[in-house]
């Protein structure tokens, strides 16, 4: 028998399942997180005092007891492993933003085109935080009340050490994914970015429908012109122009200059090279004869 600190007696503790295929954290020592917004989600978390209780989850993400984690709108569910034969059922709620309070966070993103681009990047601006909070909004939970957190185990304490290892295998999630955090909150990557691009006026119907239209579905208009091509309008050669370039000269025949002499056999021979100011045939050609 195990002795407790006031004289009574408690089992001794139970080791958690083996779990064969399991979520381990790829953090073997040290901290978990590797990112700031994934390290700001667990200072947060510690700021509430949470910390002590959160260590104790730390071994079962390390050793994969965490079964599953989906992350949806407002909810993140998760199986963990213990000493039972059922996974206890794992639940960490918050609240999801709705369609208006989006609709300002998106106009903000789509008014400064570096957010835009960090987050096609896969990457989470480091102000992002200043923006949602310049529309009233916190993107992490800022009081302990902000989420709801449940397991089915029976351990009375709040986290326990199921829902600590579903933190740290949340936060390597947002390592993986910023857009994970924005989900959790309401809103999947596709349809911000969507949201953010059409903000800007950069999408319009048409295209938009292009881009849901599988490829092998657009091989038959690929080569098609979808816009009026401007090509430049033809040079237009003046055949007496190098003559008009020539200095004076002081040569006249029978009376007549030099260069009025030779015009008339220009106009002639730049008529010949263009079909359409060719001159008629039938038409005797001008004489260079004086």
């Amino acid at each position: 028998m195990s002795p407790s600190r006031g004289g009574g007696w408690y089992p001794p503790a139970s080791k958690p399942r083996a779990v064969q295929g399991g979520l381990a954290a790829r953090s073997r020592r040290g901290a978990i997180s590797q990112t700031w917004w994934s390290e700001r989600f667990i200072a947060v978390l510690e700021g509430m005092g949470m910390g002590s209780r959160l260590q104790r989850g730390k071994a079962y993400a390390r050793k994969g007891q965490v079964v599953s984690l989906d992350i949806a709108p407002g909810a993140v569910d998760a199986a963990v492993q213990g000493s039972r034969a059922r996974p206890y059922r794992v639940r960490i709620g918050i609240a999801a933003f709705g369609k208006e309070q989006w609709r300002r966070v998106e106009q903000h993103l789509a008014e400064n085109a570096w957010y835009a681009a960090k987050l096609l990047a896969g990457e989470m601006p480091d102000d992002i935080e200043e923006l949602f909070a310049a529309v009233g909004l916190s993107l992490f939970p800022a009081r302990a009340n902000d989420l709801t957190l449940d397991c089915s185990c029976p351990d009375f304490a709040v986290p326990c050490k199921h829902l600590a290892a579903v933190f740290y295998l949340l936060a390597e999630a947002f390592d993986d994914d910023p857009f994970a955090i924005l989900a959790w909150r309401g809103r999947e990557r596709e349809d911000l970015l969507d949201n953010v691009r059409a903000a800007r006026g950069g999408v319009d119907e048409a295209e938009a429908a292009d881009r849901a239209t599988p490829l092998e579905d657009l091989l038959d208009r690929f080569y098609e012109r979808v816009a009026p091509v401007h090509l430049p309008a033809a040079s237009v050669a003046v055949p007496t122009a190098l003559l008009d370039q020539l200095p004076g000269v002081d040569v006249t025949v029978r009376g007549a200059s030099l260069v009025d002499v030779l015009r008339p056999l220009y106009l002639a021979l730049g008529a010949a090279d263009d079909p359409a100011e060719a001159a008629d045939p039938d038409e005797p050609a001008p004489s260079a004869d004086p």
